[in-house]
């Protein structure tokens, strides 16, 4: 995150980092609703002036927020799988255990499917959904399966994760607590999705 320059009085000066931050937070916590000037300015302790200053307007704002989360949550999971050396089983195993982990912590996902017919949240969601179902579905066809097969297999992949995502923030108690319980279950899970 960029740090926010220091006013001349030694008060901090926000940037346009910290309003994405708290556009993000607000998003985790109230949804798409919770995205609104005022109160963010006065959860920084912030103008509205500062607001407008970074921002055009409340859709700028959300279109960068989106914008920060897809590529932390989508973007860089990619470069980081398809920089990944190794076979492509352990790539595989290596994409599972990396999304279900960042599937656990990020609050802001479950909030955006919750708005998903938003016209701002919309096309993000079809460009992240695509992205993610394509790199799963590469990785499948380097393990040998047809592009037919991993295409189906990747919907099944994803429908699992967007599912372990919601398990992980409304019922955690019903995921596998304890370390060997977790990975038998992600073995489970690989194994379903990668045997013939």
């Amino acid at each position: 995150m960029v740090m926010a320059e220091r006013k001349s009085s030694g008060q901090r000066r926000l940037g346009r980092d910290d309003w994405i931050t708290a556009a993000l937070d607000a998003i985790a916590d109230g949804g798409l609703a919770a995205v609104c000037v005022e109160p963010l300015a006065a959860r920084l302790g912030a103008t509205k002036g500062s607001f407008y200053w970074h921002f055009e307007n409340r859709d700028a704002l959300l279109e960068a927020a989106i914008g920060r989360w897809e590529k932390e949550t989508t973007t860089d999971v990619i470069a980081d799988i398809t920089a990944a050396r190794g076979a492509p089983a352990s790539q595989f195993r290596r994409l599972v255990v990396g999304v279900i982990e960042r599937a656990e912590q990020d609050r802001v996902g479950p909030a955006l499917l919750a708005s998903a017919a938003h016209p701002v949240v919309a096309p993000a969601l079809e460009r992240v959904t695509a992205a993610r179902l394509n790199l799963i579905a590469g990785v499948l066809r380097h393990l040998g399966f047809t592009p037919a097969q991993a295409r189906r297999r990747a919907l099944l992949a994803y429908s699992a994760y967007l599912g372990h995502g919601q398990l992980a923030h409304s019922t955690p108690g019903v995921l596998p607590a304890t370390r060997a319980g977790r990975r038998a279950y992600l073995n489970d899970a690989i194994r379903a999705l990668t045997t013939r």
